[in-house]
């Protein structure tokens, strides 16, 4: 499943919402999702952890600078506004770029090259390897080669592509907290899977690459695994 750029566009205007649906698509590469009601936005932002958002500042129900303010670290933003006064505090805010209302599609792509060169250099600085501790040794475990993690009792079993697992006294969420989220799925209570070995996937089971049994999907993030994976190809 080749990943593309996750995108989400909150604008209380429908036309300027409808400009970047068709900027994102005349670009090619990239998932959008639109909202209207930045409330809403922001919830589906803290769900599906977007690589790019695309934000209007002066909205009805929350500014957009306030969005700004509170979106997850490895979340970028561009600012689409009507409003130059706003450019200096958007930038303040770490913004990737400022779009005056209305720009060109040329500016558009300007902008979302800026974004992905950004995202490159926060993908390089996500750590290649998990350690944990294996009886009183520390194991050094590549993200790449990890397939899945289960909760078992009062131990983690970290299972490894290359075959074999390990075993480890800690918790499901310690070890959650220390993987990137953009590799890694939380689906049931008791597993963590890697994103890109999913094979097929339901409301209910996830097939993942090499492994004869499917794993099952917990009702309660039975929402959230949907709404990620239907964003990959």
């Amino acid at each position: 499943m080749n990943r593309k750029l996750k995108c989400i566009a909150i604008d209380d205007e429908p036309m300027a919402l409808l400009v970047i649906e068709q900027f994102c698509r005349r670009r090619g590469g990239m998932e959008l999702l639109t909202f209207s009601e930045p409330r809403v936005g922001l919830e589906a932002i803290c769900r599906l952890k977007p690589d790019l958002v695309f934000l209007d500042i002066q909205m009805n129900s929350l500014n957009g600078l306030e969005i700004a303010d509170i979106l997850p670290h490895e979340c970028g933003f561009i600012f689409t506004t009507a409003y130059a006064e706003y450019a200096l505090e958007g930038f303040n805010l770490d913004a990737v770029d400022f779009l005056l209302k209305p720009f060109s599609y040329e500016r558009f792509e300007v902008a979302v090259e800026k974004a992905l060169r950004r995202l490159d250099t926060c993908r390089s600085a996500v750590p290649e390897c998990l350690v944990v501790k294996q009886e009183y040794n520390n194991v050094s475990i590549p993200l790449s080669d990890i397939l899945y993690v289960e909760a078992l009792g009062n131990y983690v079993k970290i299972v490894r592509q290359s075959g074999g697992h390990v075993l480890t006294r800690t918790n499901l969420k310690a070890i959650t907290d220390l993987l990137p989220d953009s590799m890694f799925l939380r689906i049931h209570r008791s597993y963590v899977i890697s994103i890109s070995s999913v094979i097929s996937f339901t409301r209910t089971r996830v097939k993942l690459k090499g492994l004869a049994e499917d794993l099952p999907v917990g009702a309660q993030y039975a929402g959230q695994v949907a709404e990620i994976l239907l964003f990959l190809d």
